[in-house]
């Protein structure tokens, strides 16, 4: 049996068994196979027969007396799980989203969370041998996105780079990671304490085809847990690096379309209002919106809410978590005489701004959260 993925694209060829004993054999051996899962019609006329099976699509193909079964790998289905194990751990750890989803349906914004469009997702990482984006990026290129524009952060100390999906609808990824580098010594010391133990790329040792493994893989430490004073340490110089040690891999933030949503709530500052009506607190850096300066992106964020940790030794202490981003694309100037009716994605602006991400990031630093007490 061959194992061997031999193609790519949104379908992959993962196994072909021709000589297999139980699939190997003439027609007439496998008349009654073919019967039973329903293929009469196809038996000695050659053509492929073709049958969803959970990711994949079940291939039987008739050739020279032979029966030849292939499965090719749906890399959307596959997609589709991952992202939908990550939004159902990232709703479970913050209680943001569940009360944003829940005010938007009681006030007829929506009907149910299936009609917001994710505008992206984000992710944090480390800047070390075999981990952040050069890692992690491996996982959403396999899948099918497109590595698109590089941001740099100077004094964060952090690079990012974002990525297209594949179908429109799916969420644009932005992975960033700390420069660790650029850090002192003493913080990156501290890093490296943690990350050496790590030799090869773990993402290199995953099934990239099996969306149970990456699920578990993006919500598991790769490192062990860090110790209070490891972590505070590494606050007091940056506390993306504080948030990225403990909280790994695990969903920084999801980020709501409000361009599709009724007329009075379809822009960043009538959304501001709404949610600011319900009580949510929203990241004040800069300003609570943010603007590219070519006016055609606008975003504001909630400020990550204080969630109980638990650090080496077992000492638990709140620290931020996760939080939900808002955005509005505008449309470009070539495509402003269409009927709104007639705009899709292509017509609005796309990527992201430097500018408007180096204060998002700030949604979990303390200088926003502490506004919550």
């Amino acid at each position: 049996m061959d194992n061997r993925d031999a193609g790519a694209g949104k379908y992959v060829w993962k196994f072909v068994c021709p000589s297999d004993e139980f699939l190997d054999g003439t027609p007439e051996m496998y008349s009654n196979f073919l019967a039973f899962i329903g293929y009469e019609k196809y038996i000695n006329c050659g053509l492929n027969v073709c049958e969803p099976f959970g990711n994949c699509t079940r291939i039987i193909l008739y050739f020279d007396g032979v029966f030849y079964i292939r499965a090719m790998i749906n890399k959307q289905e596959i997609l589709g799980e991952v992202l939908k194990g990550l939004m159902r751990r990232y709703q479970e750890r913050v209680p943001d989203v569940s009360a944003i989803l829940e005010v938007m349906r009681t006030e007829g914004l929506i009907q149910s969370p299936a009609d917001i469009e994710n505008d992206h997702i984000a992710f944090r990482s480390l800047g070390v041998p075999h981990l952040g984006i050069a890692s992690l990026e491996k996982i959403f290129l396999h899948l099918g996105y497109t590595r698109r524009d590089p941001y740099s952060f100077p004094a964060k100390k952090l690079n990012a780079w974002w990525y297209a999906p594949p179908e429109p609808g799916l969420p644009r990824i932005f992975l960033s990671e700390l420069r660790v580098q650029d850090l002192p010594e003493a913080s990156q010391e501290i890093i490296q304490r943690y990350t050496d133990a790590i030799i090869s790329d773990p993402v290199d040792e995953l099934d990239l085809n099996n969306a149970a493994v990456i699920d578990q893989f993006l919500h598991s430490s790769n490192w062990a847990v860090p110790s209070w004073e490891d972590y505070h340490a590494l606050a007091a110089v940056s506390e993306y690096a504080a948030w990225a040690i403990y909280n790994r891999y695990y969903l920084n933030h999801f980020t709501i379309s409000v361009q599709n949503l009724p007329e009075g709530y379809n822009t960043v500052a009538s959304f501001n209002i709404f949610l600011e009506k319900h009580g949510f607190i929203l990241n004040d850096s800069g300003s609570k919106i943010k603007t590219s300066p070519d006016g055609l992106l606008l975003q504001s964020s909630t400020v990550a809410r204080m969630v109980e940790a638990e650090f080496a030794g077992g000492r638990k202490v709140f620290i931020p978590g996760s939080y939900v981003e808002f955005a509005e694309r505008r449309v470009l100037p070539a495509y402003a005489h269409l009927p709104t009716a007639a705009i899709r994605r292509e017509h609005r602006r796309e990527g992201f701004e430097a500018g408007n991400a180096d204060k998002i990031f700030e949604s979990t630093f303390t200088s926003q959260t502490d506004r919550r007490s």
